[in-house]
């Protein structure tokens, strides 16, 4: 009888994150879903609600330095991953699909852009606040690369400015799961790390939604992205914290 319990539980558990897999994601959820970001600027973009809405006319050889720009340590977790998702679109998504139509070439912006937040990585060691956002980022644009079809490099070679190129071995995920723990991690970071682990689905990502549900207040930016993103039209965070078992 416990036996039976006991794999009941894990089916019904097995069932309800496909579920909430299949109610809010299609596609590889960092690039085809925007993430709601309120006020917070971001890269150029054509429609808040088109996830492929670029610029046309975007100059691509301004992407790393307006990319970086914007992700200042003031800058909110939600909208660090807006801006990194558009920029993977710009740099990595619009080679393999028609629909992005730019004007601008650039072969080597991606890699180029990959460099200069591994280099952030580095160049923070040993100041907590600023090594948890570049750690974050770093490791969400890879995740994003990852999901957009990023061909990776050698990684013996350096980039146009001279940066050691970044390699398939590199693990985004991780990156942003040590970001999530580590002093200046946030429930936001959580939501990111159950986005990243949603596809392909991750063992771990239940863990992650939980904690993300459990450090979201009801109608704060984060609750609206959970629910887009992992509920249901019309349910509240206290819906979904129910689904999941959030505390």
């Amino acid at each position: 009888m416990a036996q039976k319990k006991l794999r009941r539980s894990i089916l019904t558990g097995a069932l309800l994150i496909g579920v909430l897999q299949l109610s809010g994601l299609a596609g590889p959820p960092l690039i085809c879903h925007t993430i709601e970001t309120g006020d917070a600027k971001s890269l150029p973009w054509g429609s808040s609600t088109d996830w492929r809405a670029v610029k046309p006319d975007y100059d691509l050889s301004r992407l790393v330095d307006d990319t970086l720009a914007l992700l200042t340590p003031e800058t909110p977790v939600l909208a660090r991953m807006e801006t990194l998702r558009r920029a993977t679109i710009y740099a990595v998504w619009s080679k393999r699909d028609r629909e992005v139509s730019l004007k601008s070439k650039n072969d080597r912006v991606a890699d180029d852009l990959l460099a200069r937040l591994m280099a952030r990585v580095r160049e923070s060691a040993g100041n907590n606040q600023s090594f948890t956002l570049a750690l974050f980022d770093a490791g969400y644009l890879i995740a994003s690369f990852q999901q957009a079809g990023y061909q990776w490099k050698d990684k013996s070679a350096t980039n146009s400015e001279g940066y050691p190129m970044v390699h398939k071995a590199l693990e985004g995920y991780a990156m942003v799961r040590k970001a999530s723990v580590h002093p200046g991690g946030s429930p936001e970071m959580e939501f990111a790390a159950a986005l990243i682990t949603s596809s392909p689905l991750q063992p771990t990502q239940h863990a992650h939604l939980q904690r993300a549900i459990a450090g979201a207040r009801e109608g704060s930016l984060l609750a609206r992205n959970l629910v887009k993103h992992f509920g249901k039209s019309g349910q509240k965070l206290a819906d979904l914290r129910a689904q999941v078992g959030a505390q």
